[in-house]
């Protein structure tokens, strides 16, 4: 057994779990030891009845002394009651779906139960908490899963394929990196990671792994910065845009005005124009971008813009048609969902240039479209898309120009490190007579009084969403809400006087596009949503927007979802609904009720927020972090760049034995990240 022995050498993993594990990026033994925990459940400490914290999670230690017969509350949903005590209180325990959990337990032994406690009069509470043996010690690792996998499961294969391959793991910093930065060995670091016994051995571990993926980050982008802008690109002559920007209907901000000027002089030059315009929802990215097109087309060249999804592709499509129209530059679409009849035609007309300018999804990427003079390349909500997409799209031009738009605030220094191949334009200037969004954060009990909000608006001809964290209910989300029952709960009932529409992610895109084009023409006053609708359609006529269970999503996340409304003349408003009452957690949603400012609200999500993805989603186009991330672990970041330095001042191209090591780390990262 080694390092690229297939999984199935593992007691317990036959065929069909090595499939499972495949679905996670997991085919041998190597891969496995680098599935990093999600996170730990911290049995170091178990807690009496007594000493444990309200609306915090801790594990207690208690002796099931009772239990109920399971009941069914309504179709797929049932729920179980277990008492237990630590001989000086008792517990409640309510178990949602998880029959076989409690048939399990045994009365009169004892367990540990971790999870949220909520202290009552006579002892205490816990929802659906995990139940773990009491053999159990440290940290428990809980790992990132596909359906069919459990925790319990990856613990048992990752415990035998240490204890086996351990030795195998190569050191791949040198001696004089460990020893200056005081690290831990590899070997050290994998055992650590995975079965801390205690927080100093698992804190040296992530600090390890930590500065390795932030070092190899930093060397590779150092490596390939400025590969794309080696070609000779195409120089525009300095005509005058200020026909088009008059003929906009409204006054453009000082912030519009400056970048617009910023990316005109970019295009002038004969360096391919690379750069990002960063604004806050609603700062008017995109009439930026039509400028730019505008510019683009007096100098006899074409541009393509490419969205994330087919509604926001169509979105762009209407908008840029009514701006183009009075100078007779004609504006097409190429989306995946079109008829082959209607993407021929479109293909055939970008080809003869006669469609100046083409919105689309990936479906512009494709190898059979040609474009007649492709000068400028416009991506929207960069994030979402790889850097093998956007330079396949390059790749359709001569070194076209190239913009990225991003909505997700980011702060300015991490936006450096990274967009650092990137020029970068900041839109710190929001358009004249935007009303801010009102938003209210309460507790669920006021849930009816926000759905009569919903029902009062619909009544005055006004649209709102209903925001889900979830799909459907199962075992691990209950509580929370369901995007599907809601929809289905509210139809019937609460809303029933109105066209209640579902949006979610699984949904097949001319689904999505049906039900999305629906709402944009009002024909559903209320759409019931997953986080689809984060980057979507703009509806003016949406006024009001209630978020369940807010305080699972991250804030920038958060203000995203916001930006769906106040995009009209009327007052809109946010309703954010949480339960939880841990004062974290309250601080930190009361950020997004007192400003509107996404970059206020994006540093202040870097000061709070634990670790974990600051975008609700992987940063497309960079290389996978799988421990770092980018808002917490800033430090170490900080550290890993001045380490890259003086390895490159010493070492340029890597080429030494001593980084040989590193530089193969370097090179499979940025493969995986089509670098």
């Amino acid at each position: 057994m080694n390092l690229e022995s297939p999984l199935t050498v593992l007691k317990g993993v036959g065929e069909k779990r090595a499939k499972l594990y495949q679905k996670l990026g997991i085919n041998n033994i190597g891969e496995l030891l680098e599935h990093y925990p999600r996170g730990y459940l911290d049995l170091t400490g178990s807690l009496s009845i007594k000493e444990a914290s309200d609306e915090h999670p801790c594990a207690i230690k208690a002796v099931v002394t009772q239990k109920s017969a399971t009941r069914p509350i309504r179709r797929g949903l049932t729920v179980t009651k277990v008492r237990a005590t630590d001989m000086e209180s008792d517990i409640l325990i309510t178990f949602w779906n998880a029959k076989y959990t409690v048939d399990a337990l045994e009365i009169g032994k004892e367990y540990i139960f971790y999870g949220d406690f909520s202290r009552r009069f006579t002892g205490g509470e816990m929802n659906s908490p995990t139940v773990i043996s009491t053999e159990e010690r440290g940290f428990l690792p809980q790992y990132p899963l596909t359906e069919g996998l459990s925790s319990k499961m990856v613990s048992a294969q990752m415990k035998e394929a240490i204890k086996n391959c351990g030795s195998f793991i190569r050191e791949t910093l040198c001696g004089s990196v460990l020893k200056k930065y005081d690290l831990c060995s590899k070997e050290e670091a994998i055992r650590g990671i995975h079965f801390p016994s205690c927080s100093n051995e698992l804190e040296r571990a992530k600090k390890r792994l930590i500065f390795e993926e932030f070092l190899a980050f930093t060397l590779g982008m150092s490596l390939t910065k400025g590969r794309e802008r080696l070609a000779e690109g195409n120089a525009f002559l300095n005509l005058s845009t200020e026909k088009f920007e008059e003929s906009l209907g409204f006054e453009l901000t000082g912030a519009q005005k400056r970048v617009i000027a910023e990316c005109k002089k970019d295009m002038c030059s004969s360096v391919p124009m690379s750069r990002l315009i960063q604004g806050d929802v609603g700062s008017g990215k995109t009439a930026i971008a039509a400028a730019c097109m505008y510019f683009a087309a007096k100098n006899g060249f074409q541009s393509a813009m490419m969205a994330p999804t087919e509604v926001l592709a169509s979105q762009h499509k209407a908008t840029l048609e009514k701006m183009f129209a009075p100078f007779g530059i004609k504006v097409g679409i190429l989306t995946g969902s079109m008829k082959a009849s209607e993407k021929n035609a479109v293909k055939e007309a970008i080809k003869s240039g006669e469609i100046t300018i083409v919105t689309g999804t990936h479906a512009l990427i494709q190898e059979d479209v040609e474009f007649w003079n492709l000068g400028l390349i416009i991506t929207d909500e960069q994030h979402r898309f790889g850097v093998r997409q956007r330079m396949a799209l390059g790749k359709k031009g001569k070194a076209p120009h190239t913009i990225v738009m991003s909505a997700t605030p980011i702060p300015r220094t991490l936006a450096f490190v990274l967009y650092g191949d990137l020029d970068i334009s900041i839109l710190d200037e929001m358009p004249k007579n935007r009303i801010p969004v009102k938003t209210y954060l309460v507790e669920p009990e006021l849930s009816q009084r926000a759905l009569n909000f919903v029902r009062n608006f619909a009544k005055e001809g006004k649209q709102s969403y209903i925001v889900c964290p979830l799909i459907e209910r199962n075992e691990d989300s209950l509580p929370l809400e369901a995007a599907a029952d809601l929809a289905e709960q509210i139809a019937g009932q609460e809303l029933c006087d109105c066209n209640v529409g579902l949006l979610h992610g699984k949904m097949k895109p001319a689904e999505k596009e049906r039900v999305m084009q629906a709402f944009a023409e009002n024909r559903l006053q209320v759409l019931v949503s997953t986080t689809v609708i984060e980057v979507g359609v703009d509806v003016p006529n949406a006024v009001c927007m209630v978020i369940e269970n807010a305080e699972r999503f991250g804030l920038s996340q958060l203000h995203q979802l916001r930006g769906r409304v106040g995009r009209g003349k009327e007052q809109s408003y946010c309703i954010l609904i949480s339960g939880k009452k841990n004062p974290e957690t309250k601080r930190r949603l009361e950020v997004i009720a007192k400003t509107t400012d996404g970059f206020k609200v994006a540093e202040e999500d870097l000061k709070l927020r634990g670790p974990g993805d600051f975008f609700g989603y992987r940063q497309s186009g960079l290389p996978m972090l799988k421990m770092a991330d980018m808002m917490t672990d800033i430090s170490l970041l900080e550290t890993a760049k001045k380490a890259a330095a003086e390895i490159l001042s010493d070492d340029p191209k890597l080429e030494k034995a001593e980084n040989a090591a590193l530089a193969k780390n370097i090179r499979k990262l940025l493969e995986e990240a089509a670098i």
